[in-house]
């Protein structure tokens, strides 16, 4: 029988997090209630209560009731329920978990569920679901529900929404997939942005072909983050790099920016990995207004990925900058490590024919990278773009020939 957890201020959500324990019952499923409150008592009764939370994570309720506030015993809260969870999941007695509040609430179930592993099933039943998500979710792969409705009270709308954020939980314990069991020889990791995705599919091909998996990431942000922790999870075996846009852009905190750990991991892991500056030659910018040039980029080639987001060609100095930070990055990589160059074009956009098309900024590019990258990693050019078939093909190989040899 698979066991849910739910995660729940009791005091406030009783009557909700009981109705989604009925219904988990009503399915065949047991449910485990893990109670995150501070003050006030409810007359449901906890698996987990408050005081075991909070002394899990190092408090004391007696002394944090002396004089009640939120912010001081947030931390405790997150903590202990925190481990108290990661120890359930771990001992395989809890097979999903299910959160429900409104934005204090979630804010505290949220580094609740990003401290699961991935794959693992985490629903999160929220008020503040139809906003921006990104400090909800992070990198971590959690299913945000709309509750439309406030989690206040019991009726014939908020029934049916528990009913099925309870069921959606219940579900996902079924499943027997595991990330972990792959039959593969070995899973890569693979960045891609769509100015690159005929070179992506290309390289899926290939590793398929030779009994690899790929996990590709769209590298906007999240995607190369939830990459490199992939690695560290031990997920991933080996790591194509293909799409550096998120390196670009976290210079100049703009759309794809990517976390601090972005193009290190792999190197300080030792795993072996191939780099293609794809998409690091332009900049993926917002714009509130439709196809409305920002202001200090009036003498930059550009185009548009869509009516809101401005894409400009960097020029040489700001090209600069962007091989400086590669070279920072690939400086924790020692051994087998391959930079590889494609000196007609880094992304479709800057290839022949495409809108940011410039010899003159390419040239400049590779000359800057060549004077930042650390010499203890292999760096190769070749005179083709970077989806050309034959630099796919130099990628795959490197990496198959690392990990069978």
């Amino acid at each position: 029988m698979k066991t849910v957890a739910i995660l729940a201020t009791l005091d406030t959500k009783a009557d909700e997090a009981g109705f989604m324990r009925s219904e988990i019952e009503s399915l065949g499923g047991q449910a485990l209630l893990i109670d995150l409150s501070l003050v006030g008592e409810s007359e449901l009764s906890a698996d987990v209560t408050k005081q075991d939370v909070i002394s899990a994570g190092g408090g004391n309720l007696a002394e944090l009731l002396v004089k009640p506030n939120r912010e001081q015993s947030n931390p405790f809260i997150v903590a202990g329920a925190t481990k108290i969870v990661k120890e359930l999941q771990e001992s395989e007695k809890i097979h999903a978990v299910v959160s429900l509040g409104g934005t204090q609430g979630t804010s505290t179930c949220a580094p609740i569920l990003q401290a699961l592993p991935y794959g693992f099933p985490k629903i999160m039943l929220s008020t503040a679901a139809s906003g921006d998500t990104s400090p909800f979710v992070g990198i971590k792969d959690i299913t945000m529900m709309f509750a439309v409705s406030d989690i206040l009270g019991l009726n014939v709308f908020s029934r049916k929404i528990l009913a099925n954020a309870a069921a959606a939980a219940w579900g996902m314990a079924q499943s027997e997939q595991c990330i972990t069991k792959s039959e593969a020889k070995g899973v890569i990791g693979m960045s891609n942005l769509g100015v690159l995705t005929q070179g992506a599919m290309r390289a899926i091909k290939l590793f398929e072909e030779a009994g690899y998996e790929v996990i590709t990431f769209h590298a906007i942000g999240a995607g190369g983050d939830a990459m490199e922790q992939m690695m560290k999870e031990g997920i991933i075996n080996a790591v194509f790099d293909y799409g550096l846009g998120e390196i670009a852009d976290g210079i100049w905190g703009v759309l794809r920016a990517g976390g601090p750990e972005r193009l290190t991991v792999a190197g300080k892991l030792g795993l072996p990995q191939v780099v293609v500056p794809g998409g690091s030659e332009h900049l993926g910018i917002l714009v509130n207004e439709p196809n409305q040039v920002p202001a200090g980029y009036e003498n930059h080639q550009i185009t548009w990925h869509s009516p809101y987001v401005f894409v400009p060609r960097l020029n040489a100095e700001e090209q600069g900058r962007v091989a400086k930070v590669i070279g920072e990055k690939l400086s924790h990589s020692t051994k087998d490590t391959l930079f590889l160059m494609p000196l007609k074009g880094v992304s479709s956009y800057s290839a022949e024919g495409g809108e940011l098309y410039n010899t003159e900024l390419d040239d400049a590019y590779w000359e800057s990278l060549q004077k930042e990258l650390p010499d203890t990693i292999e760096i190769e050019s070749m005179d083709v773009t970077a989806q050309d078939q034959a630099l796919v093909e130099r990628a795959v190989n490197y990496l198959i020939e690392k990990l069978e040899n």
